[in-house]
């Protein structure tokens, strides 16, 4: 049997098995660390040729939907960002410039919520590939689970769906979207290379829900990997 018989699905089904049910199958694990809250990790794998490219975003970009792909998964479950770790494959003719560029983006986005680059690992490789872990805090009481979803619970969704797919359509084919205006196309362009993690909707899902009713709340925030 071969990875391409059972598909991303299979393989997470069998890998599953070596982790606590309790921890994995969400946005982030949650790991308790004293009765009032819980540290919320994630880690993303972004590689060049699939989750970014130079057609269509500058390593300034891929550094920001690097990060704000991991403080999206904070935010799914209503964690708080403390800091990262980045863990770099490079090739030895990458060029520096491009590192440093990278890294500018991840910052951009990270300083945005006050999240620093707590160290990592570089590495020599064929293909760039950058691997980010993201630690977050989270009120215990205030957890997003999927599985507290109840029948009859709401499912509150944020932010256009697609434009982050749309954005990187126009700029695969500049040809589309002839009928856009040109803020709109902007727009649609920016939600694919400078996506936002919606860490600004926890605050009114706390005010309209209240600490009690949060937890039986899971909501969908914005696509930022539309992969190439």
């Amino acid at each position: 049997m071969l990875i391409k018989d059972i598909g991303e699905q299979g393989l997470l089904k069998i890998l599953q098995k070596f982790c606590p049910a309790e921890i994995v199958g969400d946005d982030c694990a949650v790991i308790p660390t004293n009765p009032h809250k819980s540290l919320a990790v994630t880690t993303d794998m972004l590689v060049d040729g699939v989750h970014f490219s130079d057609r269509t975003t500058t390593p300034y970009d891929a550094g920001w939907r690097a990060a704000a792909a991991n403080l999206s998964d904070l935010a799914a479950m209503g964690a708080t960002p403390l800091a990262v770790t980045v863990a770099l494959a490079v090739a030895a003719d990458t060029a520096v410039l491009w590192v440093e560029e990278f890294y500018r983006g991840m910052t951009a986005c990270l300083q945005e919520y006050h999240a620093p680059i707590a160290g990592g690992d570089v590495v020599r490789s064929p293909v760039v590939t950058a691997a980010i872990t993201a630690f977050g805090e989270v009120e215990r009481d205030r957890t997003i689970r999927r599985n507290h979803a109840r029948s009859g619970w709401a499912i509150v969704a944020t932010g256009v769906h697609g434009a982050s797919r749309a954005g990187l359509e126009l700029l695969l084919n500049p040809e589309f979207g002839q009928n856009l205006t040109k803020g709109d196309r902007a727009s649609l362009i920016l939600a694919h290379q400078r996506p936002k993690p919606r860490l600004d909707v926890l605050p009114v899902i706390w005010e309209i829900f209240g600490c009690e009713g949060a937890v039986g709340i899971d909501f969908v925030v914005q696509n930022v990997q539309a992969d190439i």
